[in-house]
């Protein structure tokens, strides 16, 4: 990797004291930062990531994923890196697979790399599987380039995009929002293929709620 290029791991996290500190182990073997994001936990989120080794940032309300990742690279910027990883903080995310983003990122022009759960998709409940390709069929139309898995929050950003702070949304409909931004201004976007390590855990997307906050964003982007 160029010596010009500084990449950090980003994780946005709530209520994730069960995972998060293998979440921020497992990424440390391949990247030194990893900048953990608390999201007003109840919990011992921020006291486990700590642990572990992460930068970890706090807010003192609850505000959502897509604030968090707002802070996340706001913080990244100040400490001067280029690019930033993003990954869940419950270990639905394989740390093998950074590498392909590493690789991905040193493309020419490359501003935004998309994980895509559908080259590999076992292991994925069926409705989240067609929910999630109906809206990346909707997603890519609307950026004019193939977006496989617009959902996937597995995804590497340059910190310079300017996307990623212009988003006004601060949940879950923020990165469909920076993906949208992202293709309207001419960003480069690319896709890598991950796979998913599914362990039962219940989505924290709500679905009438998410879905409102969606079609309220295609309504104003």
């Amino acid at each position: 990797m160029s010596s010009a290029v500084r990449v950090a791991i980003v994780v946005p996290a709530f209520r994730e004291e069960a995972r998060i500190s293998e979440v921020v182990r497992e990424a440390k073997r391949y990247v030194d930062t990893v900048v953990v994001v608390d999201d007003c936990s109840p919990d011992a989120t921020s006291a486990q990531a700590a642990a572990a080794g992460a930068i970890v940032l706090r807010h003192e309300v609850n505000k959502g994923k897509g604030a968090g990742l707002k802070t996340a690279f706001t913080k990244l910027a100040e400490l001067g890196f280029t690019h930033g990883i993003t990954m869940d903080g419950d270990g639905q995310h394989d740390a093998e697979q950074i590498p392909l983003f590493l690789r991905a990122i040193e493309e020419p022009g490359v501003v935004l790399v998309a994980g895509n759960r559908f080259s590999n998709p076992k292991g994925m409940p069926f409705v989240r599987r067609m929910v999630n390709a109906s809206m990346s069929w909707l997603i890519s139309r609307l950026c004019r380039c193939h977006i496989p898995d617009s959902q996937c929050g597995y995804r590497a950003l340059a910190v310079a995009n300017p996307a990623i702070l212009a988003a006004k949304s601060d949940h879950y409909d923020y990165e469909t929002e920076v993906l949208l931004l992202t293709a309207r201004a001419g960003g480069k976007i690319t896709n890598v293929p991950v796979r998913t390590i599914y362990q039962g855990q219940p989505s924290k997307i709500r679905p009438i709620r998410d879905t409102i906050r969606f079609f309220k964003l295609l309504r104003r982007v």
